[in-house]
Formats: structure tokens, sequence, C-alpha cells
């Protein structure tokens, strides 16, 4: 079986509108190698892609994307661990001048945590992955009143600030921000509404961003 239809037809699209926009670009690009100042760890739901949602250029950012956008602890155990390597890769060899993590709202890799009841809850990969999640829902009880959308929003940023500080676990990450020559920032997107909200660290707030 060859490529999907939609594949071939967005392919085509892009040549004849992006690139022959920006074939200069693509040739500098080719050429050279990357220089983002950027990092972003984004979900891998296919409503949240944030080269679309910061509307970045080729080469602008280096995106990361899995399940949840989770940001592991620093753990050299010799295991796979494609987010801390990525993480390497961006802060040592590529020198970014800034990290964010990306979260948004209806999660699934979130619901699935929250709800015991998921069939995605015990599975071989998903169910280990999002385990770490259970921390942070065991420190973000469940209002009195409060629905469960608005439950899972509130574990779905808490889990960002959790990132966060796994961030902050990581030694060269540390000592970058402490230098000030690295940023970390959380922020959080409103698939329905398109509205980006981020969070204020002094202030322990999330603030939505003016577009």
């Amino acid at each position: 079986m060859g490529l999907p239809a939609a594949l071939v037809d967005g392919y085509a699209s892009f040549r004849s509108g992006r690139y022959a926009a920006e074939q200069e670009r693509y040739h500098r690009l080719g050429e050279g190698s990357q220089k983002p100042k950027v990092m972003i760890i984004a979900c891998c739901d296919s409503r949240a892609a944030p080269e679309t949602i910061f509307d970045a250029g080729p080469g602008e950012m280096f995106v990361v994307r899995n399940v949840a956008n989770l940001v592991p602890p620093y753990t050299p155990d010799g295991g796979h661990h494609a987010t801390s390597a990525a993480l390497e890769f961006a802060v040592m060899s590529l020198g970014v001048k800034h990290i964010v993590v990306m979260g948004h709202g209806r999660c699934g890799g979130i619901r699935a945590a929250v709800q015991d009841s998921s069939p995605l809850t015990h599975t071989d990969f998903i169910g280990s992955w999002m385990r770490a999640i259970k921390d942070v829902t065991r420190i973000v009880p469940r209002e009195a009143g409060v629905n469960e959308e608005t439950h899972e929003r509130h574990i779905e940023r808490a889990s960002i600030e959790h990132s966060l500080a796994n961030l902050r676990t990581f030694p060269w990450i540390r000592m970058k921000e402490n230098r000030k020559e690295l940023s970390l920032h959380g922020v959080w997107f409103d698939i329905s509404l398109g509205e980006l909200h981020a969070y204020e660290e002094d202030g322990a707030e999330w603030d939505a961003v003016k577009g």
C-alpha cells in the first residue's frame, strides 16, 4: 500500500505553497545546521501542534512530543530515555535559550491516569508512562462541586508544574538556569477556544496570554 492520499496531497500543497515561498530558507537550513533558540516539550495529541500554535517556521523550534507532554526526572541509569536524550541534545549541543513544557485541555493521557477505569491505565506502556501522574493526582484532590472536566484541567496544569520541577533535577539545566543562560516556561493550550495560558512561577498562577 502506498502513502495515504491525504499525505500525498498535503505534500503537494507544501511543495507549491510554503516550500516555494521559503525555498531559500530551506536551502540554508539544509546546507547548514539547526540553531533553534526554543525547545518545546508537547503532547502527541494531533490537535495541539506547537508549530501551528506558535506559527513557527522551519528551524525555529526544537520539538519533542510524547504522551501527556511529560518530563521524567534525571535518571541516568542506562535505560531508554528519549525525552531526556532530547533535552540533553537541545541544551548541551544546540544551546537552546528556552524550554517550554506545553500541555493542553482534554488530554487523553491525563484522563487515563485520573480515571482508573480507563482501558489504558494498566497497559504495557501508557500505564507505566503515566504512573508519575498518580503522584500529581494525590496532591491535587478533587474539590467539592468541581466537575470532571475542570478537575482534569487542574491535573493537566499541575502536571506541567511537576515537569518544570523535574527539569530542574537535570544538573546542566539547573546550572544554566542559575547562570541566566536558560529559562523554563509552562503553557497550557485550550483546544476549543484556541487560548494559551502561561504559568507564572513567582505567583504560582496561570494567566491567559494576550495574542
